[in-house]
């Protein structure tokens, strides 16, 4: 029986997407089929989300009409995946391929597959991603809409062209990780001046958490933020000033250009 959504690719892309689906309402276990050649994660994905489909190779025809499919793989593999998947015939198909352009995919497909590109976060796995989409050259506005329907149920959605979605990728799909980064060294910064582990990890989670609330309902520029809570010679000064003179500005600026450039060089 066709499903509503196909996820082509089980592994950590694939499987943060449907267990956010799945979380968020967006669907039942029954309404997405993932397709895995691992036996081993189709197992590990069969005791996260019983009842949810789970196929070694796409089948034919068995993609709903009005649904699509998500395409979740390593850029390596992705256009031999689109090659071997294409007969499951989806109307749709929304690639989360780090680099992979929409030109190569619709290459790849049968001509009347829709190609929309998309980068997600990895926090769609709790409802609080953010995902850039740009739609290929067969794609139109209802194509869009559907595409933003599956990703808003797990977080906020912009449509960007298509050009900027290398920067996308260095910026917000790797930000995740320079994000945690930080959160690891401040948890050994506060164990280092004393706290505990679980003491030091709380802190540093809520605050987080909270800097990252203040931001989105505020509306107000982080630098605007962080000069309200900089008091002239105190404490939060100084340690500012370290960071600063350590040009860790610097070094974030650095790190987003080289994952934009390594997103470009995914893609040729």
């Amino acid at each position: 029986m066709p499903v509503k959504l196909h996820v082509i690719g089980g592994g950590r892309s694939g499987g943060a997407l449907v267990s956010g689906l799945l979380a968020r309402g967006w669907a039942g276990p029954g309404d997405i089929a993932v397709v895995e050649p691992s036996a081993r994660r189709r197992d590990d994905l069969a005791v996260l989300h019983p009842g949810l489909g789970l196929l070694e190779l796409a089948e034919p025809d068995s993609v709903a009409p009005d649904g699509g499919a998500v395409l979740a793989v390593k850029p390596d593999v992705a256009e031999s995946v689109c090659a071997t998947s294409g007969h499951a015939r989806p109307p749709r198909l929304l690639s989360v391929v780090a680099g992979l352009s929409t030109d190569r995919l619709e290459a790849a497909l049968p001509d009347e597959t829709v190609v929309i590109r998309a980068m997600p976060t990895t926090p769609i796995l709790v409802g609080a991603g953010v995902s850039v989409i740009s739609g290929g050259s067969r794609a139109t506005a209802a194509d869009l809409d559907w595409a933003e329907g599956v990703l808003s149920a797990v977080g906020t959605v912009l449509r960007l062209p298509e050009r900027l979605l290398h920067a996308v990728t260095g910026l917000s799909g790797s930000g995740p990780a320079y994000v945690l980064l930080v959160a690891e060294a401040l948890i050994e910064a506060g164990v280092t001046a004393g706290l505990s582990r679980d003491d030091s990890r709380t802190l540093v989670t809520q605050t987080l958490l909270g800097s990252a609330r203040l931001m989105a309902e505020t509306g107000e520029s982080p630098e605007r933020l962080r000069a309200d809570i900089t008091s002239p010679g105190g404490t939060t000064a100084a340690g500012l000033r370290t960071l600063e003179a350590r040009a860790v500005r610097s070094a974030f600026i650095e790190a987003v250009a080289s994952a934009t450039e390594r997103s470009r060089q995914l893609g040729h």
